[in-house]
């Protein structure tokens, strides 16, 4: 057993099924999706060994300003990164793993001395062209955090999965608002059912995963697989965390 670990905004839990595949034991916090909020939860200290997680990322987006004009402002979650260190401080582990795009800020939690890494799901065996930043810190643990990424990869990924792939924009001239409202259907949408199969298959799970029960609805099925780390990337983030860890514990 590699310890006990708080999951904040667990979603249908990608990253957390990635990490109990490498031996964690992982507690799911609050998240919306269950009713849940994280602005009104307290973890108690001295019980996590780490905590992971990736608050909402659509503030920083590249897709941002597309969604704010279609949209409005209602659509784009709030920026939660300050809960996700709030948590961290009140739960006092040993170790952290943030998830988000790119642009976001990283966590200010100088105490873990955070280590950050930029991964992209094809390198590291998925089928993917998903970005995202992992920053580690750690109080205790000196180790390297070295995500293993493979030699040969394909130049070709697919797309990276986003929560609805049904419409694109089009890529014409005019205004940026004309541009911003102008869609059509993409080439690869095939009907709802299949969709989410596919989705389900670029993010390393089985087409099945929802099986034919789900009490979630075709659209809230995308939004659940368009807000999961894939899990390829997720397991190699967690075998990072455990090789830091290890390192550290033989040094000592």
């Amino acid at each position: 057993m590699s310890g006990l670990v708080l999951s904040l905004f667990p979603g249908i839990g990608l990253l957390d099924m990635a990490f109990e595949e490498d031996g964690f034991c992982v507690v799911r916090g609050p998240d919306l999706l269950w009713g849940g909020d994280i602005r009104r939860f307290h973890p108690p200290a001295g019980r996590f060994d780490g905590v992971i997680g990736g608050p909402p990322c659509q503030a920083f987006s590249s897709l941002v300003h597309l969604v704010r004009a279609v949209h409005g402002d209602g659509a784009v979650a709030d920026n939660l990164i300050p809960e996700f260190e709030r948590c961290v401080r009140e739960a006092r582990p040993a170790w952290f793993v943030m998830e988000n795009v790119p642009k976001a800020p990283a966590p200010d939690l100088p105490e873990w001395r955070p280590q950050e890494a930029l991964l992209r799901d094809v390198w590291v065996g998925g089928e993917t062209s998903r970005l995202r930043r992992f920053t580690f810190g750690a109080l205790r643990y000196s180790g390297r955090f070295h995500v293993e990424t493979m030699a040969l990869h394909s130049t070709t990924p697919e797309r990276a999965v986003l929560c609805d792939t049904r419409v694109r924009p089009i890529k014409r001239g005019g205004s940026d608002r004309q541009k911003s409202t102008q869609y059509r259907r993409s080439d690869s949408h095939r009907g709802p059912r299949k969709q989410v199969e596919e989705m389900c298959g670029l993010q390393g799970l089985p087409a099945t995963f929802f099986g034919k029960d789900s009490p979630f609805s075709i659209n809230g099925q995308k939004l659940m697989m368009g807000n999961g780390v894939p899990l390829p990337m997720g397991r190699a983030v967690a075998r990072a965390v455990r090789e830091a860890i290890k390192a550290q514990e033989v040094a000592a």
